[in-house]
């Protein structure tokens, strides 16, 4: 059975789904009823002649169901939200791959058009940084 906080934070939910069960309820009905579980079964029996207990249990199923479907719902949204967020860093990280790759191509293709063009300096400054690397390296070991 709903408590009070329960059927206060739900009442137009509840009150939809009473009359969609029990079609002969009105609002007048339903407001006499508002905020107290054993007003609202007394309201519905003496207006439908449902048992307190048919009552009851429709009102428990009704909770129980729109408990589930909350958390259900959380979950999808929490979800969706997690699947948007991965297309999105996915589309950057493709994005920034892209450009990465256009760059260190752009370099490449201006380094071998370099060699090409100019063959002897190219080979003066691979021999300079090979002499420097050399030097750096003995001059490392030495103390």
């Amino acid at each position: 059975m709903p408590n009070r906080e329960q059927l206060r934070g739900h009442w137009n939910e509840v009150k939809g789904r009473l009359k969609e069960h029990w079609a002969q309820l009105t609002e007048d009905d339903l407001r006499r009823a508002e905020g107290s579980a054993d007003r609202l079964v007394g309201v519905v029996q003496q207006k439908t002649g449902a048992t307190r207990s048919e009552v009851e249990r429709f009102l428990d199923s009704l909770f129980s169901n729109g408990v589930r479907d909350q958390a259900a719902e959380t979950v999808q949204q929490y979800s969706d939200a997690a699947q948007k967020m991965a297309a999105e860093a996915s589309q950057f990280a493709k994005e920034q791959a892209q450009r990465f790759a256009a760059q260190s191509g752009d370099y490449s293709a201006k380094v071998a058009e370099r060699v090409r063009t100019r063959p002897g300096e190219t080979l003066a400054i691979a021999f300079g940084l090979g002499i420097a690397a050399g030097a750096f390296l003995f001059l490392g070991r030495k103390k």
